[in-house]
């Protein structure tokens, strides 16, 4: 079952998904697919998508995930928090030209009250993998960048991606 649809609301996405050594269960996940305007300056001289815009896909795809659930970036910084990436992990498969239909799929893959780990794969209109990845993310206090507990600080969002994470399975 492929889960390539504009704007979808929460697809659920049956099958499993390699990340790293480890395969995920995707049979009780689920994954937010976006629809990404590709513009002609998002190219680069060899007329591919310039690599580092994918990281720009990916926080389109995890501000759309966290929209579809309820909440909001703006609302978390707006209360005198913020969250940044501490690590990204990108992996390329398939060049993306301009003009082609390009969807970012998202989904909470780790969630340990402190760290979040999005996961996301781009794909063409056809459904074919171009991009992979993931970003870790801590929640921190905008006044003195001192890290707080995700799972204290936005109890209800947390207990979201509890219900919504990623299952490991043995490789």
């Amino acid at each position: 079952m492929r889960c390539v649809y504009k704007s979808q609301l929460l697809c659920k996405f049956v099958g499993t998904i390699r990340e790293g050594k480890q395969i995920i269960s995707t049979d009780s996940m689920y994954i937010s697919t976006t629809e990404v305007q590709i513009s002609y300056a998002d190219t680069d001289m060899m007329g591919i998508i310039y690599h580092a815009n994918y990281l720009i896909y990916f926080e389109l795809g995890r501000t759309h995930l966290i929209r579809e659930l309820g909440f909001s970036y703006s609302e978390m910084e707006h209360s005198g928090f913020s969250s940044p990436v501490l690590k990204a992990e990108l992996n390329y498969k398939k060049p993306l030209r301009y003009g082609d239909r390009v969807f970012v799929k998202t989904w909470v893959e780790q969630n340990d009250g402190l760290k979040t780990k999005y996961g996301y794969e781009v794909v063409n209109g056809d459904g074919e993998l171009c991009a992979f990845g993931s970003t870790l993310h801590i929640v921190v206090r905008k006044d003195n960048f001192k890290p707080v507990r995700f799972m204290q600080c936005f109890p209800a969002w947390f207990q979201k991606y509890e219900e919504i994470k990623a299952q490991h399975l043995s490789p």
